[in-house]
């Protein structure tokens, strides 16, 4: 098992389980430095997940955490690298871009075409006729409506796998290598994910307002972001 070290809002790792457990013991780390695992629902002091190996440690006072023997593979994350607005509207695009297909070939092979033409011809046949137009959009919407709700569902599905995954991030997002996390910059859960998406629709309601919010809020978070309790960081 591997485990992420947090100390002053920066996120180290990973460690291998038995360096970790050496660390508490010699005083390297101390009890009260958050550690995290894969398949750990939130950060967790070192105390509370290693409690047989802090009554070993030593009393002395923990140096510094760069005096600890980090490994090759470590890295250190800042958890206030935030993505900005445009990085992340760029991120979306190419996810829309990517969602394109898939969602070109369910409205089509569900008669979405076939609905737009129908469409198409009422309206002209109807010789300016508020009931006959008001009819034909309703006839219109009633078709493609159980192909809109499985694009829905595709969409939902698309992002809060990926967000939830080791990934943490959509393909659009690794294109602009951003990637979502909580608040304390661990991979989301799927239920969070799943929370996360239709959440947007309420910061697209809001005439777009809630995307906007992540030009210019603390933490540069979307309505979503905030109601979901995620991040979007850079790295």
């Amino acid at each position: 098992m591997e485990i992420w070290i947090g100390r002053n809002g920066e996120r180290h790792g990973p460690y291998k389980e038995a360096d970790v457990r050496q660390w508490l013991r010699s005083g390297q780390v101390a009890g009260d430095d958050l550690g995290w695992y894969d398949g750990l629902a939130d950060w967790q002091p070192l105390a509370s997940l290693f409690p047989d190996e802090l009554n070993q440690a030593t009393a002395a006072t923990p140096p510094p955490f760069s005096a600890a023997p980090l490994p090759e593979q470590a890295t250190t994350v800042a958890l206030e690298d935030y993505a900005g607005f445009w990085k992340r509207f760029a991120a979306y695009i190419v996810d829309s871009l990517v969602l394109y297909i898939p969602n070109k070939l369910i409205m089509t092979a569900m008669g979405a075409e076939a609905a737009q033409e129908r469409l198409s011809n009422a309206i002209q046949g109807s010789t300016g006729n508020p009931d006959a137009i008001l009819h034909a959009y309703s006839q219109f919407y009633g078709a493609i409506g159980p192909a809109s709700l499985i694009t829905f569902v595709v969409a939902w599905l698309y992002f809060a796998l990926c967000e939830s995954s080791s990934w943490q991030a959509t393909l659009g997002k690794m294109a602009l290598s951003i990637r979502v996390t909580d608040l304390h910059g661990a991979r989301i859960s799927l239920p969070r994910a799943l929370g996360r998406y239709p959440a947007k629709m309420l910061s697209a309601i809001i005439l777009f307002f809630g995307f906007m919010m992540a030009g210019w809020t603390q933490r540069k978070q979307a309505l979503h972001d905030m109601i979901a309790g995620t991040l979007v960081l850079n790295g």
